[in-house]
């Protein structure tokens, strides 16, 4: 027999990630619609594709393996540290690099890191197959993550440069 508790956490973060798309995407179309514009569309689709990998080894493998309650917590954590991001950024969070000209949101968790979204999802990457007790997927997609973030933050932070207080 199943065990509920796995399945039940996956299915949150399939249905998570799934509403994160739909949200980007609207998001997404209003900042163009607004003037705004996309930069580092070229390396997206890889990004997609990692962060559906990720979530199908969480699924294949994961599905009937016994949840740690410990990093469980560590999860929900990450799960408000999500919302304020969010929330901070409201209409201009999208998964993509969109550049509205307009100055950078500097408060919520923007306050005191560069790149809060990337630190909450670096997180997620390890914690949530640790709540699986996937160590494998966890060290995978961390080294696979970490190459993906040095081109995208690179080219995030040229773009948004200009924006930037000195």
């Amino acid at each position: 027999m199943m065990a509920l508790a796995p399945v039940v956490f996956l299915a949150f973060i399939v249905a998570q990630r799934l509403s994160e798309l739909v949200i980007a995407r609207r998001n997404t179309a209003r900042l163009l619609a607004e003037g705004a514009y996309e930069v580092g569309a070229a390396h997206y689709p890889v990004m997609v594709a990692m962060h559906c990998l990720w979530i199908v080894c969480l699924v294949v493998f994961g599905y009937d393996q016994t949840v740690f309650y410990g990093w469980l917590v560590v999860f929900a954590v990450l799960q408000v540290l999500r919302v304020w991001i969010l929330a901070t950024l409201g209409r201009r969070w999208t998964t993509r690099i969109i550049v509205l000209p307009e100055p950078l949101v500097a408060g919520g968790p923007f306050r005191y890191f560069k790149h809060p979204n990337y630190i909450l999802v670096v997180a997620e990457i390890i914690v949530a197959p640790m709540v699986l007790g996937l160590l494998w997927v966890a060290v995978i997609f961390t080294l696979l993550n970490a190459a993906m973030l040095w081109v995208r933050i690179g080219v995030e932070d040229r773009a948004l440069a200009p924006l930037r207080k000195t």
